[in-house]
């Protein structure tokens, strides 16, 4: 719970200074690239989250990765981070930023699950019907799972559309497992 406290804090203090800088938009783009290199670098958590290594070396560590890549607010916004010893909470700022940006700006995150990769015609389908459903912009993330064996999951405030084969596998197998069937013999 502390650490979602301090996520959604520093988040909302970013936030605010991108409003003020008129730079919302370049922080957003930003944040995501900051929460795709700590979600996807496990090394880069690592060193984090270790004490023996001090905030310079993290600094330096941060200036190599994003120094080119992001706007001087939000790098300056890194290096404060990094200075308080809140390095190891990058991530979880990065993504409560971004959710914020999106309660702001009336978009809803999706998520579509199939078995085989989403072509832009079933892409452009599901952004229409979610976007009628919430009436807001839709951003869309795309994964596949072979284990669903065929057909859809799409989720998106706090819903979840199942049309998976796999799920109804599942519920004719605990239909046959209650076996109410009754023999008149």
């Amino acid at each position: 719970m502390q650490d979602y406290r301090i996520n959604i804090n520093y988040a909302k203090a970013l936030f605010m200074l991108a409003e003020d800088t008129q730079e919302q938009e370049r922080v957003w783009g930003d944040m995501r690239l900051v929460n795709s290199v700590c979600a996807e670098n496990r090394e880069l958590n690592a060193v984090f989250r270790n004490p023996e290594i001090k905030a310079p070396k993290k600094a330096a560590i941060v200036d190599d990765l994003f120094a080119e890549r992001v706007c001087k607010t939000t790098m300056s916004f890194i290096h404060f981070v990094v200075r308080k010893n809140r390095s190891v909470n990058l991530k979880g700022i990065s993504a409560s930023y971004l959710e914020l940006y999106r309660k702001s700006h009336g978009i809803v995150l999706s998520q579509i699950t199939t078995a085989q990769d989403v072509d832009e015609e079933v892409r452009a389908l599901a952004t229409k019907v979610i976007a009628d459903y919430t009436h807001k912009e839709v951003e869309l993330v795309a994964k596949t799972d072979p284990k669903i064996i065929g057909g859809v999951a799409m989720e998106f405030d706090n819903m979840m559309y199942d049309a998976r084969i796999s799920t109804y596998l599942m519920k004719l197998r605990h239909a046959f497992d209650e076996n109410v069937y009754e023999s008149k013999l």
